[in-house]
């Protein structure tokens, strides 16, 4: 029975994230008065489909995808109303319109975990762990205000940005008694699990601050702030061979992950759900070909040079871009599989 729950809780999750992303797209399209031909759930084979106006509305059997099909916008089009003729302000609103609902998806459950707290977490160090050893160098209401170089604004930021620290030793910047202080190498020494996986040990707790409305705001906007800032990060270390491809999840993985968060309680899933949609958001706009953010690349290059690209060697490179990123899908889920089993 716990296993229907779990894939049932995927397929929820991941149908509400598909759904609020091409919801964007599709809002944005019809406030722009563009003609939208089809919205869909999913890919593949419709498993349900209703022709509403000049719309089609579909559910489709593969729950790992989604659209929102335009006229106009992957070939050329004479009706007015296409996207290929709209106004370019219009085009590039409709395709940043998916991942910004996202990423407001994402603000929403963060701030809906922040109501859900009896306090706010600070970055001020409120005592050590009874065998710590970055006690030598660090002190009880030393307020962290970067490690590792990174700028740090919640303590979600010092969590992040130690373990992904790859020996242990670690540079901080703190204030002091009203003076900042350089802190560099920290040693925390890392900790080996039986699976090669080395850890960083975290041995020091930070303070908690009570509520206020305002506060509960403000680290709402700070806690999304800093996951998006995470993704880029972690895109970054990824192109320059920090994390490698065997580190990457993908659908199986991620289905996995929230299964298991399913049954782990509502908190925990939420906290899922907001970092998992954050990423799609953020992912989405990231200058790659095939991606929202490749097709925003071309528009604002548009914008520039006050004339489109030429549409044959735009659909060429996302082509390509949608190839590679297929590639990369399948190794990952490959990746995921072998974890699994």
């Amino acid at each position: 029975m716990e296993i229907v729950i779990q894939v049932v809780a995927a397929i929820l999750v991941f149908g509400l994230l598909i759904f609020v992303h091409e919801l964007g797209h599709f809002t944005v399209g019809k406030l722009s008065g563009m003609r939208v031909n089809q919205f869909a759930i999913g890919m593949g084979p419709a498993i349900w489909s209703k022709q509403r106006g000049e719309t089609k509305y579909a559910i489709r059997l593969f729950p790992i995808g989604g659209f929102v099909a335009v006229e106009g916008e992957d070939a050329e089009s004479s009706d007015p109303r296409a996207f290929c003729n709209v106004r370019l302000w219009k085009r590039i609103a409709f395709v940043c319109a998916g991942a910004l609902m996202n990423l407001i998806l994402g603000l929403v459950i963060l701030s809906i975990l922040v109501a859900l707290r009896t306090s706010l977490p600070t970055t001020i160090i409120s005592e050590f762990h009874e065998n710590a050893s970055s006690n030598r160098q660090l002190q009880v209401n030393d307020r962290i205000i970067g490690v590792n170089g990174s700028r740090v604004f919640t303590s979600n930021d010092i969590t992040f940005s130690m373990i992904s620290d790859k020996d242990g030793i670690v540079d901080f910047t703190v204030i002091r008694d009203g003076r900042r202080l350089e802190i560099p190498a920290v040693d925390f020494g890392m900790e080996t699990l039986d699976d090669g996986t080395r850890l960083i040990n975290l041995d020091f707790y930070v303070y908690t601050t009570s509520k206020t409305f305002w506060g509960s705001v403000r680290y709402s906007f700070l806690w999304m702030f800093s996951i998006v800032r995470q993704v880029w990060m972690s895109f970054l270390n990824l192109i320059t061979g920090n994390f490698t491809m065997s580190e990457l999840s993908g659908p199986v993985g991620v289905s996995t992950v929230i299964g298991q968060a399913s049954t782990a309680g509502i908190k925990t899933l939420l906290l899922l759900v907001s970092f998992i949609t954050i990423n799609i958001g953020v992912f989405n706009l990231l200058p790659v070909p095939a991606l929202d953010g490749g097709r925003l690349v071309f528009l604002l290059i548009e914008l520039v040079i006050r004339r489109p690209v030429n549409p044959k060697y735009e659909g060429l490179i996302h082509a390509t871009g949608f190839v590679l990123l297929m590639g990369i899908m399948l190794v990952v889920t490959f990746n995921d599989v072998i974890r699994l089993f």
